[in-house]
């Protein structure tokens, strides 16, 4: 049975907080995700908070990029330079093709609220096992940014010229 192609079509979504200090009750950035997802009419398929580790972010992600359930995975923090920051290198090996456009649209877009200092953030994007994977700065400001920006346009399938959500639901597998 195809969907009408000018319906909205809710995607499962996965958040990964990557931190060292955060916890369920002081996770600003990964509930700035989970309620701009829900509010715009997703379905919210798992949140987690784990260690700034590449081994375990990678593990995590891998296993929800291996989940047909999961067809989107968010994960905030982990992107800067300090010595534990490791989410682009755990992450990067895992896509199948990198949204190259990804990071510099959001430093384009964050360029416009922090200065400069939006150099110092390596988000990345990319695909892999039809699983559309977006790694986000650490900060609240930077989760809004990404999904006002661009996450809340490239994961709505309605979204013309094209977009993301496209190539993660099942029986479309295209831009269009």
């Amino acid at each position: 049975m195809s969907q009408d192609r000018d319906a909205f079509v809710p995607l499962r979504i996965a958040v990964l907080t990557v931190s060292d200090t955060r916890t369920a009750a002081d996770d600003r950035s990964g509930d700035a995700l989970v309620e701009r997802l829900t509010a715009a009419g997703h379905q919210l398929v798992e949140k987690r908070i784990i260690a700034d580790d590449v081994y375990r972010i990678r593990a995590q992600v891998a296993a929800w990029i291996a989940e047909p359930e999961v067809q989107v995975v968010l994960t905030t923090g982990g992107t800067g330079f300090t010595g534990r920051d490791s989410t682009p290198e755990a992450v990067g090996v895992l896509l199948d093709k990198r949204i190259e456009g990804f990071g510099e649209l959001f430093r384009q877009l964050s360029y416009r609220e922090v200065g400069s200092s939006t150099i110092q953030s390596r988000c990345l994007g990319g695909l892999a096992n039809a699983t559309v994977v977006f790694c986000l700065p650490g900060s609240t400001g930077a989760c809004r940014t990404a999904w006002d920006g661009i996450l809340a346009e490239q994961l709505d399938s309605r979204h013309k010229p094209c977009n993301y959500a496209n190539l993660v639901i099942p029986e479309r597998g295209t831009h269009g």
